[in-house]
């Protein structure tokens, strides 16, 4: 009997323990645990305890939740606002933010939790648009310099500024985003949404169900705000302008109209009826990497700081991961809360590596490091693979003359061309839209293209605190403005300009370009496309391809005369610390030219001049030798 009743006490002190064992769990584990009877009793039981909110009264969205925004950590007015407390539809939805995250809003919103972000965004280039409000106000003779900061909001009804908002005003981050569903083509702005938001297949699905349902069948699954920002994000306003995003992933705008190409191979339309043509991709697409692989939040959000134009806030550079020395790097416990914060979502694991650091900003690439033996490597953001990284060819170590060549300047493979623009202003156009009011109003500005091409890219000079850098160039304007057209006097009032901008095309191949493609090639050193010939005189010859542009004699595609001195008053560039070659530079370019009608760019005579420069080898020149003659 003394066993039985020893027995059970211990039973009872065994499910004691259990019990007491299980409530501490449950009070740990207490919103996992209400989740858990969410499935079986609904979400009423979560709404009056945990949440205390009625929105889960309707709204059983129990899915499709990112770990950091879920309902059971932040509830739904955290990010949706209205009124918690309310069962009645009308009064629970007061003062809702159906889209929450654009920035009119994202104070209430977003900027709750992440104040900081939306300080930074706010200043931003993507949000002011400063430097394409400058540039345009510039070209229209209403400032005196592109150099002037502005806010996209605040422009109003001058000629320059009604051209930005018939023709460019919706590709900045204060447009709002309207529409429920996924970043599309044709996505503009949005705010935070813009590259947060993502709609996994059921969350799309389940959307078009409900509004097909006449807004009667509520979705279950929420769309995810998360780290997963992909090249579709981006591609809206970037694949517009320089036309970087396609550019990046191998395509070309062209003139073509969606019936001309229809069952053509190698050419692409988007959504927005746009067609272009397969040109080769970036490497850096190619191997899988994303706009965000390189592009890190302190350029994209933007770091605090205000910048004039979009290279200016641009920080990583090519040698930050292709390096020959090894580069400056921290440790995790050295990063800056926001890249901290980013690393541990991504849940990297840099305990003990060597994290490396951009060399123009000091800021942290995240995802690049060096392992125990200084080996340097990238992690994917799209699928965490782990890539090498490799050294710059010992061409380019080695090379001395091409110095103050940049990475681009060589390993761009094509760069896309608009020449032949005229801008008129239609006053009678009735579905003219301003694109920053986002309302059909009467007359717009409407631009004519004349061609869309692809070359490889011009060279310019960008000359920074008296250092120079050559950098690819494109025609960024070579347009009329019918000035007097806004005034009801078409003619009366035509600018002209010919202006090239600097540019990053996204284009790189593994391999530079070859020598005769920049020493022999007129358009690379701003004639415009066509053949150069040297003579037996010495004298070089230009034979171009496009007839001379009524307004200033030149072909319609060049940049500079031909073996011309710049003119010091003259206007060339976008930016006023960017540059044509001047007559030194293009004589220089084109010794080496001459050389290369005979030398083969790699015999021992052209590598010698890597070294020692063209002009020592011509001291020692054959009978054979032709030596340019640039006197007139």
């Amino acid at each position: 009997m003394k066993s039985f009743f020893k027995i059970y006490s211990e039973n009872i002190v065994l499910l004691l323990i259990l019990f007491i064992t299980f409530l501490v769990y449950v009070y740990v584990n207490i919103s996992d645990f209400k989740l858990i009877i969410n499935k079986a009793v609904g979400s009423s039981f979560l709404s009056k305890n945990k949440l205390n909110e009625s929105c889960l009264d309707c709204h059983q969205q129990f899915e499709g939740f990112s770990d950091y925004h879920h309902p059971k950590l932040i509830g739904c007015t955290g990010c949706h606002l209205g009124n918690k407390h309310q069962q009645e539809k009308e009064k629970a939805h007061h003062g809702m933010v159906l889209i929450p995250g654009n920035l009119k809003d994202a104070k209430n919103t977003c900027g709750k939790c992440h104040k900081d972000q939306l300080s930074k965004i706010e200043s931003s280039l993507m949000t002011t648009n400063s430097g394409l409000v400058a540039v345009n106000k510039f070209v229209f003779g209403e400032a005196g310099t592109p150099n002037d900061s502005y806010h996209i909001n605040n422009i109003n009804f001058t000629p320059a500024e009604k051209h930005l908002r018939d023709l460019c005003a919706n590709c900045h981050l204060g447009t709002e985003k309207k529409d429920l569903g996924p970043i599309h083509q044709k996505s503009r702005g949005g705010g935070c949404n813009a590259c947060h938001l993502n709609y996994t297949r059921k969350s799309a699905d389940e959307l078009q169900v409900y509004q097909s349902s006449n807004k009667k069948k509520l979705p279950k699954t929420h769309p995810e705000v998360n780290l997963q920002i992909k090249n579709e994000h981006c591609f809206g306003c970037h694949s517009r302008s320089s036309r970087i995003a396609t550019s990046y992933e191998g395509w070309s705008e062209t003139l073509l109209k969606q019936h001309e190409v229809i069952h053509k191979k190698d050419f692409r339309i988007l959504e927005d009826q746009r067609v272009f043509a397969k040109q080769s991709p970036d490497v850096h697409h190619q191997k899988g990497m994303l706009c965000i692989d390189c592009h890190s939040s302190h350029e994209v959000m933007g770091d605090g700081k205000t910048y004039i134009h979009q290279e200016d806030a641009v920080s990583v550079q090519c040698t930050d991961c292709h390096f020959t020395d090894l580069p400056k790097t921290i440790t995790i416990n050295q990063l800056d809360a926001e890249s901290a914060k980013i690393a541990a979502l991504r849940k990297y694991d840099l305990k003990d590596k060597k994290i490396v650091v951009k060399s123009k900003s000091g800021q942290a690439l995240i995802n690049t490091y060096l392992d125990e033996k200084n080996k340097p490597f990238m992690i994917s953001k799209s699928d965490g693979k782990i890539h090498p990284l490799t050294k710059p060819a010992s061409s380019c170590i080695k090379d001395k003359a091409h110095s103050n060549l940049s990475c681009s300047g060589c390993h761009t493979s094509w760069a896309s061309k608009c020449i032949g623009c005229h801008n008129q202003y239609d006053k009678n156009d009735q579905m003219g839209f301003d694109l920053l009011d986002q309302k059909y109003v009467k007359g717009q500005w409407v631009e004519y293209v004349h061609e869309f091409s692809v070359s490889e890219p011009s060279l310019g000079v960008r000359v920074i605190n008296g250092k120079k850098e050559i950098k690819p160039a494109v025609p960024g304007m070579i347009m009329t403005i019918d000035k007097g057209s806004y005034q009801n006097k078409p003619g009366t009032e035509v600018v002209f300009h010919r202006l090239f901008a600097p540019n990053a095309p996204h284009t790189i191949s593994k391999n530079g370009r070859s020598c005769v493609s920049c020493h022999l090639n007129p358009y690379v050193l701003g004639y415009g496309s066509g053949k150069l010939v040297l003579n037996k005189k010495g004298k070089f010859q230009l034979q171009n391809s496009y007839a001379l542009n009524e307004f200033d004699q030149l072909p319609e595609d060049a940049w500079i005369p031909f073996l011309s001195n710049l003119d010091s008053k003259k206007t060339y560039s976008t930016r006023t610390n960017f540059r044509p070659f001047n007559l030194s530079e293009q004589q220089n370019i084109l010794k080496v030219g001459a050389c290369l009608t005979c030398h083969q760019p790699d015999d021992k005579t052209m590598k010698q001049s890597l070294t020692v420069g063209i002009d020592a080898l011509m001291l020692k020149k054959s009978n054979y030798c032709i030596i340019p003659n640039f006197k007139k």
